[in-house]
């Protein structure tokens, strides 16, 4: 049987891809594999950048796979390390994330989307959380999505499962940028390679930062950050990567980046 994840390194730039027809829903097998891919993303220091999309251009993914669950894969069951879909649960996870909708994306699809970064979605692509119609509850987007879109209209989606076309998810900012579908995985690839070429350790802070100010006031924030309680920004600011970045510019040369 093939395997329902595909990936591919291009340089510092590792590509995954579900590929699980019709839908790219993820049972639980799924989902431990894609934690797996996820913590080698994470851990290893050659990849910088992670794209993630999904095979054919009708689903993104479904989300949570109800006809395995309808044999007996437990809603919460064990999703694998990074919990489901391998990425809204992983720790440490500070290396940038871009997420090619190239379709359907609904349900735990969404709820893999906004794991990411940046999302780019192709002019075809659909939005929504239909679990209400299952009689159960989307939990990490309940937490996440009306922290990322206007109140009202994360709640709409919630409670009645309404579906949004890609020009009014890019006008309450759920996208980024739309294009064709054939041009999608092609403007990934740009802006992964973009960043694959930034400082991965100001990336790490920058993730780090966000992260943890979520839920923290202003001022209680900028007090982690200058009394040096988060790791990764004191890895910045002890790094060579620090010392070449002000010396690339004071030669007015493009920076080395080492990671170290």
């Amino acid at each position: 049987m093939p395997s329902p994840i595909q990936t591919q390194i291009n340089g510092h730039v590792l590509e995954v891809t579900i590929d699980r027809p019709k839908a790219n829903a993820i049972d639980l097998v799924t989902s431990r594999q894609m934690g797996e891919v996820f913590l080698d993303f994470r851990d290893n220091p050659e990849l910088r950048v992670a794209i993630l999309t999904a095979a054919g251009d009708k689903f993104f993914s479904a989300g949570w796979d109800l006809k395995a669950a309808a044999t007996g894969d437990a809603v919460d069951g064990d999703y694998g390390v990074g919990g489901f879909g391998g990425l809204q649960e992983l720790p440490h996870l500070n290396k940038p994330l871009i997420c090619a909708v190239n379709g359907i994306c609904c349900g735990g699809g969404l709820e893999m989307a906004l794991s990411c970064d940046i999302i780019l979605a192709a002019e075809h692509a659909t939005f929504a959380l239909p679990e209400i119609r299952s009689g159960t509850v989307a939990d990490a987007a309940s937490i996440k999505l009306p922290k990322r879109i206007p109140y009202h209209i994360a709640m709409e989606m919630l409670l009645t499962g309404r579906w949004i076309d890609v020009h009014e998810a890019a006008k309450w900012g759920l996208v980024n940028h739309i294009y064709p579908r054939d041009q999608i995985m092609e403007k990934a690839r740009e802006i992964a390679q973009l960043l694959a070429s930034g400082p991965p350790l100001v990336y790490a802070a920058i993730k780090e930062v966000v992260r943890m100010a979520e839920d923290m006031n202003f001022q209680d924030a900028l007090n982690r950050i200058t009394k040096s309680q988060l790791p990764t920004v004191e890895k910045l600011y002890n790094s060579e990567d620090q010392l070449e970045g002000a010396r690339a510019f004071s030669e007015k040369r493009d920076p080395v980046w080492k990671g170290c």
